[in-house]
């Protein structure tokens, strides 16, 4: 009897013992079920998003700088002229495509020797001249020789010998936004000699002329 008695003892114990591994695995599913590393994840890949739209924002922000940064600089430096003729050989010649400064005379005035485009009417087509005489000067041609109130001139000035003075012949007074121009193939320009051009308004002036982008040995800086 007694060793029955101690057989169910081990039964029984073993049945607390199952019931016992049984338990801890209860406890280990609930613990596996258990969402917080899921709302970890949730949470960075929520966070990884937010960023995300930060950066496209930035990026999007920084395409649009570029490209109005693309569209001023074309605006201030890249408009583009045909030379139509001569007048300006050997440095222009016919057909070039020159690239003009429209910013420049914003932040000052058209010097003595700059080549300048302009246009005298909205009909007419853009002209490229050499800047010879400025605002309140005196420019007279005698003997093919340019004066400046009354004075030979030499520097900036690229013609000489100049055979046709045209309205030059007799002082010509430029009033206080006037320039008088010359081509520097003088025989073959029109330009401030002949009645038809006269002197430059300020206002007519586009810019100047700093680069030829044809595609030929002329390529370059004026």
């Amino acid at each position: 009897m007694q060793g029955l008695d101690f057989r169910k003892k081990r039964k029984s114990t073993s049945k607390s013992r199952r019931r016992k591994r049984h338990g801890s695995a209860k406890n280990s599913l609930r613990f596996d079920t258990e969402k917080s590393g899921l709302r970890y994840v949730k949470d960075h890949v929520y966070g990884r998003r937010s960023v995300n739209a930060k950066e496209a924002l930035l990026w999007a922000v920084e395409i649009l700088i570029v490209c109005m940064t693309a569209v001023l600089l074309v605006a201030a430096f890249g408009q583009r002229v045909s030379t139509v003729g001569d007048s300006m050989s050997p440095v222009l010649r016919n057909g070039d495509v020159v690239l003009v400064n429209h910013f420049i005379y914003n932040i000052k005035s058209p010097a003595r020797g700059d080549i300048i485009v302009f246009r005298q009417n909205e009909n007419s087509h853009y002209s490229i001249k050499r800047v010879v005489g400025l605002p309140g000067e005196t420019v007279q041609i005698t003997d093919g020789t340019i004066l400046i109130n009354g004075e030979e001139m030499k520097e900036d000035i690229y013609v000489s010998d100049i055979v046709y003075a045209g309205t030059a012949q007799e002082p010509v007074e430029l009033g206080k936004d006037e320039y008088f121009v010359i081509g520097d193939n003088h025989t073959a320009s029109d330009d401030s000699r002949t009645p038809g051009v006269g002197n430059i308004k300020e206002d007519d002036i586009y810019g100047e002329a700093w680069f030829i982008a044809s595609p030929w040995k002329d390529f370059g800086f004026v």
